[in-house]
């Protein structure tokens, strides 16, 4: 059955938007944002520059739509290879090491720690979807922490929201090297987990497993 002018019509905006993205990605992963110009996406996707600003609002606009489903496959990878049944210590120290390391592997991601850069790109963002932040751990990690404590495998006298800072703030001092000291990096972080975890085991056991996670 042929298309109708409109269905032709909706395939070729598709065609274009997809084209933009795939392009923008490509752009984005090889030279990264900034140096990365509007006029050179829609110049690889093969189309008029001026329709760019039919499918996105800005430069930044499609950066963090690529940004975003980066981040929801990595998180989704990371998730998969982790049992949540098995003991908190061992997967948090997973789930955090596994997750720097995807930042770090993925150019598009690893602009995070431009934060320069990265925090103008969020604040456009926002002004134009309403997205009030970024955040690599919270929504996907935070059922795992909400289960432990339903099981009482975690303390549950504190909020959930806080462990999550707590685990975030471990993150994102990997920004701060050069003031803390590189040589320092990551075993700061690893530390830093252990005396965490310790702290929100609920059986006293917490401190011996620490003893032997540490050796």
């Amino acid at each position: 059955m042929e298309n109708t002018p409109h269905q032709k019509g909706r395939k070729k905006t598709g065609d274009k938007k997809s084209a933009l993205y795939l392009s923008a990605k490509e752009l984005f992963s090889a030279r990264g944002f900034k140096d990365t110009s509007v006029p050179e996406i829609t110049r690889k996707a093969g189309i008029a520059a001026g329709t760019f600003y039919l499918y996105y609002p800005s430069k930044e606009s499609l950066f963090m739509e690529i940004f975003l489903d980066e981040n929801v496959k990595l998180k989704k990878s990371i998730l998969t290879s982790v049992d949540p049944d098995g003991e908190p210590f061992s997967i948090i120290q997973i789930l955090m090491r596994r997750n720097l390391e995807g930042i770090t592997a993925n150019p598009i991601l690893r602009e995070w720690y431009n934060r320069d850069v990265f925090a103008k790109i969020e604040r456009k963002y926002s002004d134009e979807n309403g997205l009030q932040h970024v955040d690599f751990m919270y929504d996907a990690f935070l059922q795992i922490v909400k289960k432990w404590q339903a099981e009482g495998r975690l303390r549950d006298d504190i909020d959930s929201d806080m462990i999550m800072a707590m685990f975030g703030a471990v993150i994102v001092i990997d920004e701060h090297k050069a003031e803390i000291g590189l040589q320092f990096f990551p075993k700061i972080q690893e530390y830093l987990t252990q005396f965490i975890m310790a702290g929100l085991q609920n059986h006293p056991a917490g401190g011996e497993e620490l003893r032997n996670h540490a050796g």
